[in-house]
């Protein structure tokens, strides 16, 4: 069965406008000095009945074909007149279901996606979708009082934010594994209290324990079991794989049964020269 897939048609307006069917199209510059405008596609974010999303669907804004330039503080700002933003948020792909999402990190992100990309602009009040849906441009990205760097520039900054504070960043990883460490010990505690208890239907779990302690999660432990594994794989690997190699297996063999030989002879030719005849 061939899978057919949906693609979304971009056509013109009379007016020239590149339009795309349920959207409606922002005209954006990146300054005064472009001529040409990119569009952005925008529409109220919408679910399919009986599905979650993390977004509210009467705040949130769905905007596709966001340019690599345009940053969520861009579109913040950009989007700030139709009412006030709760959030911004770029995605590679819309989300098509609600996830477990971890806490936003200022050193510990995920890489950023080479492209144009996708966001999800929650409003605080419903009216607002409405107006952005509206607006007419074209929107300037970067302004004198709020320019955006490119080129060079932006890759300088990066390279600057990339290094990171070492005490910011020890205070982080510390509360990180606090947060960890009370969330395993809060299920092993759970566990323990669930052991033996029966359910609702009568079932009772169990688990099985090891009488071994666990490894101790340290780089020694780590390290003597990535040696071990790899003493395993060398014992493991194929010998005489090759034709030339059973050769020279079979001419040592051979070499080594000559010498051992050789040996024996000398030893007994001395053993008979020592030999001699004492009755007393």
């Amino acid at each position: 069965m061939v899978a057919r897939r949906r693609k979304r048609a971009v056509r013109e307006s009379d007016s020239g406008v590149p339009t795309l069917p349920g959207y409606s199209a922002i005209p954006i510059k990146f300054s005064e000095k472009q001529q040409s405008s990119h569009y952005l596609y925008v529409r109220e974010h919408k679910v399919r009945e009986g599905t979650k999303s993390p977004w509210p669907p009467k705040r949130t804004l769905f905007v596709l074909n966001v340019p690599p330039y345009c940053t969520e503080e861009c579109l913040l700002r950009l989007l700030s007149p139709c009412g006030p933003v709760q959030s911004v948020e770029l995605q590679e792909k819309p989300e098509l279901a609600e996830s477990p999402k971890e806490p936003p990190s200022k050193f510990f992100h995920p890489k950023p996606v080479p492209g144009f990309q996708v966001a999800y602009v929650l409003f605080q009040k419903p009216g607002s979708v409405s107006a952005a849906l509206a607006l007419k441009g074209p929107l300037l990205v970067s302004t004198e009082s709020h320019p955006v760097r490119s080129g060079v520039l932006k890759w300088i900054r990066d390279y600057t934010d990339s290094v990171p504070d070492p005490e910011a960043l020890r205070v982080e990883v510390d509360a990180f594994m606090e947060t960890y460490d009370r969330k395993i010990a809060e299920e092993e505690a759970k566990a323990k209290e669930e052991e033996g208890v029966p359910d609702e239907e009568g079932w009772v779990k169990v688990t099985r324990r090891g009488r071994r302690p666990v490894l101790p999660r340290t780089e020694a432990a780590s390290l003597r079991v990535l040696e071990r594994e790899r003493r395993k794989r060398a014992r493991k690997e194929l010998l005489n794989f090759y034709a030339w190699q059973h050769l020279e297996t079979k001419m040592e063999h051979i070499a080594q049964l000559r010498k051992k030989f050789e040996e024996d002879k000398q030893r007994i030719e001395l053993m008979r020269a020592q030999r001699k005849f004492r009755p007393y």
